[in-house]
């Protein structure tokens, strides 16, 4: 639409080759390879190896006697695939969609960003979760409670200054220092704040009949975020 009333534009030839790089194989493509054409992009070893592309984010990867092997792995999943099958992947994700067991996947990365920082999902059971929580310096989480679930804090790095509202008005205002931890009932309205110049960050231990994102209620959000979930 900009183009068709310009009067000032110009057109030039341009001898490039163009790749929207939009399928593991053809970032194949574009990335240097090793003697035997594999790519290798994190801890890897590969043994008789060749024309494949590995990627891996902390795990050691061990290849043995294969080719043409696309495989890569993340936090919540690993990859295998032929290559020249790379764009079958959005069937994989459609089919993963559709599944009330596995659906979170495409709904949530094992890091989630937040306008307060950001949390990182280490472990998860029928009854419990792990979370490691990075608060930036000076914000804060909303004043929340969870109905299903407590939680225990022990912070790793930094100070955090937690916020306990007990049943009959009492409120606790409690500095956290790192290698000290908290316990929070479920049903309690707590807080957790950041108050120095560092992140913060903590490893927080979810236990309860029902430990989803949606077991959260707010009552005052700095961020104007929904009062559930």
């Amino acid at each position: 639409a900009v183009m068709e009333k310009t009067d000032k534009a110009v057109v030039l030839p341009m001898d490039i080759t163009w790749s929207d790089v939009g399928s593991w194989d053809s970032v194949y493509e574009v990335l240097n390879k090793d003697e035997n054409q594999n790519v290798k992009i994190g801890n890897i070893l590969d043994i008789d190896t060749k024309n494949s592309f590995i990627m891996t984010d902390k795990r050691l990867a061990v290849t043995v006697g294969v080719e043409d092997l696309i495989v890569v792995e993340t936090p919540d999943v690993v990859l295998i695939a032929k290559r020249g099958e790379g764009q079958k992947i959005k069937d994989v994700v459609q089919i993963l969609k559709q599944n009330e067991k596995t659906k979170q996947i495409t709904e949530y990365h094992t890091t989630v960003y937040r306008p307060w920082g950001s949390y990182t999902e280490l472990e998860k059971g029928e009854r419990y979760r792990i979370k490691r929580i990075t608060v930036l310096p000076g914000e804060a989480l909303s004043l929340q409670m969870h109905y299903h679930r407590s939680e225990h804090w022990i912070v790793v790095k930094g100070t955090a200054k937690v916020i306990l509202e007990h049943d009959g008005g009492k409120k606790e205002e409690i500095y956290i220092h790192e290698n000290e931890s908290i316990y929070v009932p479920k049903t309690t309205k707590h807080r957790l704040i950041n108050p120095g110049k560092i992140p913060l960050e903590i490893i927080e231990v979810q236990v309860g009949e029902y430990v989803e994102e949606d077991d959260i209620i707010r009552f005052e959000d700095k961020y104007q975020r929904d009062r559930l979930g």
